[in-house]
């Protein structure tokens, strides 16, 4: 299949759908994600469609929101829900897609976060959280501040205060408090 004969597959796909990830568009046409990110280059020039969190998203399809409260994302907080069926639930913040993930949680596959230092996604179900801190991120409270090296929740604990908690911990935490 020629560039354009993908790019118009990926057009027709964005306008019914108005969000999808380039795994899943790499999945149905045979290519490589590097390639769907080449033929989705002409499309972002154009204003056709936006770089979202993993995927594309449709122009005017609005901002993406939080699934839990509502609020619009932020890339260096999001946390991401993928579920069984492959379907993605997008939150703005750790605090967010933990309580989401109490309301589903057999229909989760994967939870996956940003580290709050490197910037990097990680399985949060790997992830050190840190609770309880006297830094405010603007965004949910609570707040969880996610970590991939417990060495670096720590340091962040010494300068700013908290706790740090495994997920587990972490969950229970936000659930005990919310309640």
């Amino acid at each position: 299949m020629l560039p354009v004969e993908r790019q118009a597959y990926i057009r027709t796909q964005i306008a019914k759908k108005e969000n999808i990830k380039i795994s899943e568009l790499s999945e149905q046409l045979n290519v490589s994600e590097m390639t769907i990110h080449r033929d989705v280059k002409p499309l972002i020039d154009e204003g056709f469609v936006v770089k979202s969190f993993g995927g594309i998203s449709l122009v005017g399809a609005g901002p993406a929101t939080c699934i839990y409260c509502r609020k619009s994302l932020n890339d260096k907080f999001a946390c991401q829900l993928i579920l069984e069926n492959d379907e993605v639930e997008m939150a703005c913040c750790s605090h967010c897609g933990l309580l989401r993930f109490d309301q589903i949680r057999a229909e989760v596959k994967q939870v996956i976060c940003y580290d709050f230092f490197r910037q990097t996604t990680l399985n949060a179900k790997n992830a050190y959280f840190v609770v309880n801190t006297s830094i405010d991120l603007g965004c949910c409270q609570p707040q969880l501040i996610t970590f991939e090296r417990e060495k670096h929740a720590h340091q962040f604990v010494t300068g700013f205060g908290g706790e740090v908690k495994s997920f587990s911990e972490a969950l229970e935490k936000i659930i005990k408090t919310m309640k």
